[in-house]
């Protein structure tokens, strides 16, 4: 397991040093990825992500600060508004971030202990369609791959909707909310050549954000992209990316029932290893690239469980905004008095 360290100490990393939005505002950083969930082998990339205070002048000048990427790492960093509105959501990308192991943290501020220790106020049922969106969306990835040759043209494009309105379930969490059928999409004839029928779209927007518009898009076209290169996969490297899907599938399961049956964020999954690895290793893999049965028995499995954790829960609709607030104004007043 590699320390984190170590590994931001390196050259590579020395934007977190000097980017202007980072260096001297850091509030933590962690693993991100497979890395996180005590999951990777020596060919895992390190993930890095992390959160940095909003400035004074983000806070109460011109300034804009929500996130900082470096591709060549792998790194995000968040500022800490953005942040902290993505564990209201409970974004899985991102509630993970307050569930790793203890050694796994570079901690630069006070603020990052209180922010983890106090990590039950952000949760609530909404991880049921934040976590079951994320999940739709690696099942219907699956599904699409064991399909590619049974179905025929148009059973692929209603199993392609499917993925696109699947990644569509968590656009209300993250972009200007929009009412029900304002985006539709319907499966309609084609009279593109090759196609009998496509997937076809009516939209009805008015006043709306067009950088949220261009994030929807982006997403939507991506959905279709990845279909596209899951139907047409014939190397080894294509399987071990979708054994990679099917290990997040069962991951997001497995996280998703510990928020709702224990209240906790256990990001590393130290007693669900074993059977991470052995679906990564490809044991639930047929030798065409198909999965075996027992695969989709054990998403229906893990399903059932989450329901019923979902059901017998205690969670509240909504985090506890209040305390969220109170937390956030502690935060950026200390930021705006020159504390950090």
């Amino acid at each position: 397991m590699r320390d984190i360290k170590e590994v931001v100490i390196g050259k590579e990393y020395e934007f977190l040093r000097t980017n202007k939005h980072l260096k001297d505002k850091l509030v933590f950083l962690t693993f991100g990825g497979s890395h996180a969930y005590g999951t990777a082998t020596a060919e895992s990339d390190v993930d890095i992500r992390g959160c940095a205070f909003n400035s004074r002048e983000d806070l109460i000048g011109l300034g804009s600060f929500e996130q900082v990427v470096d591709t060549n790492t792998d790194t995000t960093v968040y500022g800490f508004n953005k942040l902290v509105s993505l564990f209201a959501n409970v974004n899985p990308n991102s509630i993970e971030m307050l569930g790793c192991k203890p050694e796994h943290y570079v901690i630069y501020s006070p603020v990052a202990q209180e922010m983890i220790e106090n990590r039950k106020m952000f949760l609530s049922r909404r991880a049921v369609n934040s976590f079951g969106g994320y999940a739709n969306q690696q099942l219907r990835r699956l599904q699409n791959a064991v399909a590619r040759d049974a179905l025929s043209q148009p059973e692929k494009e209603i199993h392609m909707l499917g993925s696109v309105k699947s990644s569509m379930m968590s656009f209300c969490d993250r972009y200007e909310s929009f009412d029900e059928g304002t985006v539709k999409l319907y499966i309609g004839k084609s009279n593109k050549e090759g196609l009998e029928t496509e997937i076809l779209m009516d939209v009805n927007l008015a006043g709306y954000p067009l950088r949220d518009y261009k994030s929807m898009w982006a997403e939507m076209n991506e959905v279709v992209k990845v279909y596209g290169k899951l139907n047409h996969r014939n190397n080894k490297k294509d399987e071990l990316h979708l054994n990679k899907h099917a290990q997040h599938l069962i991951r997001l399961y497995l996280m998703a029932i510990d928020i709702f049956e224990k209240e906790e964020i256990i990001t590393y999954r130290t007693d669900d290893l074993a059977l991470l690895a052995s679906i990564r290793s490809g044991k639930y893999m047929n030798e065409d690239g198909t999965y075996r049965k027992e695969f989709f028995e054990l998403v229906d499995e893990y399903e059932k469980k989450l329901e019923y954790a979902v059901a017998n829960s205690s969670l509240p609709e909504q985090p506890d905004y209040k305390r969220i607030e109170d937390f956030v104004m502690s935060v950026n007043e200390r930021v705006v008095s020159g504390e950090y």
